[in-house]
């Protein structure tokens, strides 16, 4: 079982890590392009291009926070009905009595209120956990100076691990059915 869930959480990770950055890098090229535009394309010269790289990452940084939420929500709905390692997750009716197959995203809100909270949870609880070492192992003064939108995404990546094995066991719309 537990490499289920390795494997179920690996492609999960896989997804949202893709689906984020390459809608985090469409949404900060469109607002450069529409700003280089806006300032009548001047020509490409290195302070002009340093300029355009600054803008970029700082948009980035913005726009992978939200890209982040969308590829979440994208990403539940690929972790159903897929074998692997000999079990798969089925996503049942509200009267939990019928599978939901195929699986569509209007079916999914209610499982991904649940699922979210808990990887808000495990990831706070990481938070704490990461807070405590930081302070007391390597002596950080600053309690959250390290924390930055890169680490918050590795805990949120780890946090997802065990919210996937909570949710399985707390939502009672989901079950692990041998295939």
């Amino acid at each position: 079982m537990r490499s289920f869930y390795f494997r179920l959480w690996s492609r999960w990770a896989m997804r949202v890590t893709l689906e984020s950055l390459a809608f985090a890098i469409a949404i900060s090229g469109m607002i450069l392009l529409f700003i280089y535009l806006k300032k009548g394309m001047p020509p490409l010269e290195k302070d002009i291009l340093d300029a355009l790289v600054k803008i970029f990452w700082f948009w980035f940084s913005l726009s992978w926070s939200m890209a982040l939420l969308l590829s979440l929500f994208r990403s539940l709905k690929y972790l159903f009905d897929h074998c692997m390692e000999g079990y798969k997750l089925q996503l049942l009716t509200c009267d939990k009595q019928e599978e939901i197959s195929p699986v569509g995203y209007g079916d999914l809100v209610r499982v991904w209120r649940r699922w979210l909270m808990l990887l808000i949870w495990s990831s706070a609880v990481l938070i704490l956990f990461s807070t405590l070492v930081m302070r007391f192992v390597f002596g950080f003064e600053e309690l959250f100076s390290w924390l930055n939108i890169y680490v918050l995404y590795g805990i949120i990546l780890i946090g997802g691990y065990a919210s996937l094995i909570l949710l399985t066991a707390r939502c009672k719309k989901i079950r692990i059915v041998q295939c």
